[in-house]
C-alpha cells in the first residue's frame, strides 16, 4: 500500500518528462509539474537532448520537484519502446551513461538526482527478466558511489525489485493510473484495446482504488493487488495535465497526501 505519516496515506505522483527532441516538442511538462512531485527526467537515447534535459531539470527545481533520471535504450526512432537485445555488461555501461549525464546537468543547475525509473522497453524486460534486471540495479548502484543514495523506481512483486534487494539498492514501487493492467498484474501491451487510459474520472479513481485500497482493477474485471509508494501518470498521454489535474484532486479529496519519496 502507500506510505504514512502517522495515520495520514501518503503516496507519490511521478511523470516521464524532457522528452521532446531539438524542435520537436512532445508532452505538456510545465503543466504537468503543477501536479506532480517527481520528474522523471529523459536522458537522450530515447528521447530528450542536452538542452531539453537542462531546461527540464531547472523548470522542476522552481517547482520543488524531485529528479530522477528516466534512461531507456538507444532508441530515438522507436522511442525507447522496442526491445534490443543487449547483454547485461552493455545495459550496465548505457544505463551509468545516461544516469552520469544527467547528474551533472543537475548539479550544474543545483539539483540533485535521487532515483532512477529504466523506460519503455527496458522496463518492461527488467519487470521478468533476471539478468536484465541485476544490470540495471547494478547500473544504480555503481551510479550512485560517491553520492547521496540512489533508489530504483519500478513494479512491485518484480525481478527488478529482487534484484534492487540483492544489490543494496533503496526500490520504490510503482503502479500506473493511465494504463490498463491485465490479469498477470503487468501492464497490457500498448498496442491492445484500452491499453492507455484517458477519462480524467477513470483514471483519478484508480489512482484513489491504489492510493487507499493497495488496489487496482484488471482488465478481465478483478481486483489486483497494487501495494505502490510511487503512481506515475504519462506526460504523452492524450490530455495528460488534465488527467494529472484530476488525479491530483481526487487524491486532496481522498485525503491522500501527495508527497515525494526522495
Amino acid at each position: 500500500m502507500t506510505a504514512s505519516f502517522g495515520t495520514v496515506p501518503t503516496v507519490d505522483l511521478n511523470s516521464d518528462l524532457g522528452e521532446s527532441f531539438g524542435v520537436w516538442r512532445l508532452g505538456q511538462d510545465e503543466e504537468m509539474m503543477t501536479h506532480i512531485t517527481s520528474a522523471n527526467i529523459a536522458c537522450g537515447f530515447h528521447a530528450g537532448d542536452p538542452g531539453v534535459m537542462r531546461r527540464t531539470v531547472r523548470l522542476a527545481r522552481l517547482k520543488g520537484l524531485a529528479v530522477g533520471a528516466h534512461p531507456g535504450y538507444r532508441d530515438l526512432a522507436g522511442f525507447g519502446r522496442r526491445a534490443i537485445k543487449l547483454p547485461p555488461e552493455e545495459i550496465v555501461d548505457m544505463l551509468i551513461y545516461q544516469i552520469g549525464a544527467l547528474q551533472a546537468i543537475a548539479r550544474a543547475e543545483g539539483v540533485r538526482v535521487s532515483y532512477v525509473k529504466p523506460h519503455g522497453a527496458l522496463y518492461n524486460l527488467a519487470q521478468r527478466d533476471p539478468q536484465a534486471a541485476g544490470a540495471v540495479a547494478e547500473a544504480v548502484r555503481l551510479a550512485a558511489e560517491g553520492t547521496p543514495r540512489l533508489a530504483l523506481v519500478g513494479p512491485p512483486a518484480s525481478a527488478l525489485a529482487e534484484a534492487a534487494e540483492a544489490a543494496g539498492v533503496r526500490f520504490i514501487a510503482e503502479g500506473y493510473a493511465d494504463r490498463a493492467y491485465g490479469p498477470d498484474g503487468r501492464l497490457a501491451p500498448r498496442g491492445s484495446p484500452g491499453a492507455v487510459l484517458t477519462d480524467p474520472n477513470e483514471v483519478a479513481a484508480r489512482a484513489v482504488d491504489i492510493a487507499l485500497r493497495g488496489e487496482v482493477r484488471a482488465t478481465d474485471g478483478g481486483r489486483l493487488e497494487l501495494r505502490v509508494q510511487t503512481i506515475c501518470l504519462h506526460g504523452d498521454t492524450p490530455g495528460a495535465a488534465a488527467l494529472a489535474a484530476a488525479v491530483r484532486r481526487a487524491l486532496d479529496e481522498a485525503g491522500v497526501r501527495v508527497a515525494a519519496f526522495a
